[in-house]
């Protein structure tokens, strides 16, 4: 038995073994059965929110405070000790909310010592709840082909906190609480909310607190050099910085150190065990009397294992889950064009070939900042023209990249003056540039029909010192307002059917796509070259992403330099590259931008295309599932890729590249478990006859396949 266990655990899989459940039990293949439910504990002395995966248990009285974090699938807790529920700055006072204390001991919690805790010194005590089903926070439609149209659903619950401090007389902060249907998730955000007479300035909002188990004991070692909670996966709609990684993007999650946990091991108490959620840069900003301000949304999905691909799965199923606008995945041209019969061209071009979207690259002639008559009139009889051919259309726009005017550019704290931004120099989001040009942009997507919106260069996170731009009031709140600004842009977008392109992280916010991670001088290398390092570009990308959440670059034309042996024109010259690089990006689920003025130029290029994008319509839902890692791109020997899906027919499909200069015959293990294939699989090797194979005992099949020379192939697991 002891070899089953390590076998599995080669896989990711020991959390499954060690608690006895396996692939029948494991809510990444079957989640149907995990139902969140809120309500009070038997005693009625907590609030138990639980779906069989995770259980979030509060004691309500003398105040209420979190008393257990337990991950049910390992039997993890993750809690060690009792905090406050969330803090507040208002007008420069800090403020705890919640909570209870007396806890001697910080490195664990007994249940039998809750009883004896106290109310803590908190300014804001609980009053009552409110239980509800999950709502949308965004509304949003598309009528494009997507994995999901399901909104989330689950639980969630409201914690009512007031004071009886003078002082903060009128101000009422709710807690909210949402678990998820299927996936051990928990979401929790705070609002705060103005019932006095006068203003009220809120500084801050920690919407998150938790004593943490820590992951590792070192007795001396600096907090950042230490490793933090394997346990707990954090992520919130509050990233920015252009890096096209959450982990990089993420502005507002904190693992610190916590000197009341006296027993811990490093010697100057600085063992990263106790996260904090909010902002880096404070709020600032001013609740007028009867306004309510929404904290930014934590995300916290448990982890039951060290295995990178499970934890990857883990992170895409929440994806799928909170923001399902993210499987939305249209085939799309990026075109470049100087004419209106250039659109035009490409438009019949997409409709002969089985492409759905045309996107007006950037270098093309279409403006969305001119909101003139004749501009939007050429535009929307452009669209209206896409449209009755059945293809989508849309424009590219930039944003912070670029410099205004002396009135409208950031200001820099340090110097008073513009320039010193992310970008160097960078238009205020609250000028009024910055305000005109997001009503132009919701006005000419909204005259013209625009079905897509390509936004580069959106907001990343600059401050202003300016006082006099009418969309922030100073330095103190300039960030959060913008923020505010560039998100109620994408909400817009969402709940008009408009499609994002955007290369930020604001994915939790109505974005559909960002870029897979590339270095664009790249495309002006060989296209052998190409080949190989868009695998590895794709193979990169996809551990925590969906492929439809990223997109990928193909030059048709020159691109940032490099001479005929870096791009595809003419494309009949360079048929075979072409394909390979077609089946490479849709055979991963990825859209890539193929960028220059055509798709073909000839009938049999027209075929080629026309036959990959069939292809890849007839297996679109097994494409765009989950990525298995199987062996990255080096150029020496066979590299490749498996979609698995275990509610799907065709159940897995294996993509495998041979970059040598001879055929290769190899014999490939795959990993079967996340198809829900158990015992036995059918494998065919293109649309041929299937043959069964025995599942073995790590949930594996050896398959012998053949690999053309500078080539692909590609398998079907039913």
């Amino acid at each position: 038995m002891k070899y089953l266990f390590l076998a599995l655990g080669l896989l990711g899989f020991t959390a499954r073994a060690q608690t006895g459940a396996g692939a029948a039990h494991d809510w990444l293949i079957k989640p149907e059965a995990a139902k969140a439910q809120i309500g009070p504990s038997a005693n009625g002395t907590d609030m138990v929110l639980s779906n069989g995966l995770v259980r979030r248990v509060f004691r309500l009285q003398p105040d209420l405070a979190c008393i257990e974090y337990k991950n049910l699938t390992n039997g993890q807790q993750l809690l060690r000790s009792v905090k406050p529920e969330a803090r507040v700055v208002l007008n420069g006072v800090a403020y705890q909310v919640g909570g209870l204390y007396g806890q001697k001991e910080q490195a664990y919690l007994l249940p039998q010592w809750i009883d004896q805790l106290k109310v803590s010194d908190s300014a804001f005590h609980y009053i009552d709840h409110k239980i509800s089903k999950i709502i949308p926070y965004l509304t949003w439609k598309t009528s494009m082909w997507a994995g999901s149209k399901k909104d989330a659903t689950g639980s969630a619950v409201t914690f009512r906190f007031t004071s009886k401090l003078p002082s903060l007389e009128g101000v009422e902060v709710y807690v909210h609480y949402a678990i998820f249907d299927g996936i051990p998730l928990i979401s929790k955000w705070v609002t705060v909310e103005n019932k006095s007479r006068g203003d009220v300035t809120i500084d801050q909002v920690v919407n998150e607190i938790l004593a943490v188990t820590e992951e590792e004991s070192a007795v001396v070692g600096k907090p950042e050099e230490m490793a933090k909670p394997n346990g707990l996966y954090i992520e919130n709609n509050f990233a920015f910085n252009n890096s096209m990684r959450y982990g990089l993007s993420d502005q507002a999650t904190h693992w610190k150190v916590d000197k009341s946990y006296t027993s811990q091991v490093n010697y100057d108490y600085q063992t990263p065990c106790l996260l904090e959620v909010h902002p880096k840069v404070p709020v600032g900003t001013r609740l007028k009397a009867g306004d309510t301000l929404e904290s930014i949304r934590t995300y916290e999905l448990l982890m039951d294992s060290y295995d990178r691909e499970r934890r990857g799965m883990a992170i895409r199923k929440m994806y799928r889950t909170i923001a399902p606008w993210t499987t939305v995945n249209p085939i799309f041209m990026h075109l470049v064009s100087q004419n209106d019969e250039q659109v035009r061209t490409a438009i019949d071009q997409c409709a002969a070939t089985g492409y759905e979207a045309l996107i007006l690259s950037f270098g093309s002639h279409c403006n969305m900042e001119d909101v003139s008559a004749g501009n939007l009139k050429k535009w929307k009889d452009l669209a209206d023209y896409a449209h009755s051919k059945k293809i989508m259309i849309g424009s590219y726009s930039l944003f912070s990249s670029r410099k205004i005017s002396e009135e409208d550019d950031v200001i820099n704290p340090k110097t008073g003056k513009t320039g010193g931004a992310f970008f160097g120099n960078a238009p205020c989001m609250g000028s009024k540039w910055g305000l005109a040009y997001l009503d132009k942009l919701k006005k000419f997507m909204g005259y013209t029909g625009f079905d897509i919106f390509e936004n580069d260069g959106p907001y990343p996170g600059d401050v202003c010192a300016s006082t006099s731009h009418p969309g922030h009031e100073g330095l103190g709140d300039s960030q959060w307002k913008q923020m505010a600004l560039q998100k109620s842009l994408y909400h817009w977008c969402a709940e008009n059917g408009i499609y994002v392109n955007a290369p930020d992280w604001y994915f939790l916010d109505g974005t559909n796509k960002v870029g897979l991670g590339y270095r664009e001088v790249n495309f002006s290398l060989p296209r052998e070259q190409q080949k190989i390092l868009n695998r590895q570009n794709i193979f990169d990308a996809t551990w925590n992403e969906t492929p439809s959440m990223v997109w990928g670059f193909v030059p048709l034309t020159k691109y940032q330099g490099g001479g005929p042996e870096a791009v595809l024109e003419p494309l009949s010259e360079h048929l075979d590259a072409y394909e390979q690089l077609m089946m490479q990006y849709y055979g991963s689920g990825v859209q890539a931008c193929y960028r220059g003025p055509r798709l073909y130029d000839t009938d049999e290029t027209k075929k080629t295309v026309s036959n990959v994008v069939s292809w890849y319509k007839k297996y679109r839902d097994i494409l765009n599932s989950d990525i298995i890692h199987l062996r990255r791109a080096d150029g020496r020997d066979w590299d490749g890729i498996m979609h698995v899906n275990p509610q799907l027919p065709v159940k897995g499909l294996v993509m495998l590249y041979n970059p040598t200069a001879e055929k290769v015959i190899r014999t490939i293990k795959l990993p079967v478990y996340y198809t829900g294939r158990d015992q036995s699989v059918k494998i065919r090797v293109k649309e041929g006859a299937a043959q069964s194979y025995k599942v073995g005992r790590n949930y594996d099949v050896d398959y012998q396949v053949e690999i053309p020379a500078e080539g692909y192939t590609w398998l079907a697991i039913e």
